[in-house]
């Protein structure tokens, strides 16, 4: 019987939480060999937000380095975030982080993201954390359900402890 999972799209946003999602990731991955693939998607600046952003900096190019400031900021989080998420293993589990393959902070609407990052990885496995209120308050939620509805491969939602 052909192994089903080998690669694992862990999407991530950022919340303190996304750790119990990942826990499930590095699980399954464990289990069963496969490469994780984690992916924060920023979502685009909403129109008011780039208004806002021309009325209080009325240089371009101190727009697109604020702009750049706030990917740096995302990457940050995301490596002290997985720095963190890593160091509670040690031995055999610990060598669990040689499965993640890549680690990824890109724009774009998060599901649609997902969708196409799961496709072009050849995914056999999305995992996502239900919703809670970190970083983005919408990434799960409606990003989640999006995901389920047009996903062609298995997507596992994680609940969040805190909320069971």
């Amino acid at each position: 019987m052909k192994q089903m999972v080998t690669n694992i799209l862990f999407a991530t946003d950022l919340s303190e939480n996304s750790g119990h999602a990942m826990r499930h990731a590095a699980s399954i991955a464990q289990a069963t060999g496969a490469e994780i693939h984690v992916l924060h998607v920023n979502e685009p600046l909403s129109e008011d937000a780039k208004i806002t952003m021309e009325i209080f900096i009325m240089n371009e190019e101190t727009r697109k380095t604020a702009i750049e400031r706030r990917h740096e900021m995302v990457r940050r989080v995301l490596a002290e975030r997985q720095a963190k998420f890593w160091a509670q293993f040690d031995g055999d589990d610990g060598k669990i982080r040689d499965q993640v393959t890549s680690v990824e902070v890109t724009d774009g609407h998060p599901a649609e993201v997902i969708l196409r990052r799961s496709v072009e990885l050849g995914c056999d496995l999305i995992v996502l954390g239900a919703h809670d209120h970190g970083f983005s308050h919408t990434f799960l939620g409606t990003v989640a359900k999006r995901v389920l509805r047009r996903s062609r491969i298995p997507t596992l939602i994680v609940p969040n402890p805190d909320e069971m």
